[in-house]
């Protein structure tokens, strides 16, 4: 039989809001996913509200698991600190591939910008 141990009411609380707080940046990203009219837009949304809300979670499963165990519990910093890393490497290359397909469809697109400058 396993036995229940109580966590002290502050964790209890501040890991709710954080999820809450989580919840709530996922629900904003969806919604700004819905409201914008095309690809380009729609990346941002979505990709500013789960990097915060990933952030949320890892912050209240910290406090959580420190409160369980009566010490500091930082391995959860792992995921966020890979969704940092993955995540614009991701969104650049989905831009470059949306850009890529308007481009060979002959849809008016930005023009190309050049790596090089011409100061002469």
């Amino acid at each position: 039989m396993s036995e229940f141990i109580e966590l002290p009411r502050w964790a209890e609380w501040l890991t709710a809001a954080l999820v809450l707080c989580s919840s709530l940046f996922a629900l904003s990203g969806a919604l700004g996913l819905l409201r914008m009219k095309d690809f380009f837009q729609r990346m941002h949304p979505p990709a500013l509200a789960s990097t915060l809300g990933a952030w949320c979670v890892a912050l209240a499963s910290i406090v959580y698991f420190s409160a369980l165990k009566e010490g500091p519990v930082l391995h959860a910093w792992l995921i966020p600190i890979l969704l940092a890393i993955t995540m614009p490497v991701t969104t650049l290359l989905l831009a470059r591939a949306a850009l890529f397909r308007k481009r060979m469809a002959g849809d008016p697109v930005p023009a190309e910008v050049s790596s090089r400058r011409n100061d002469g």
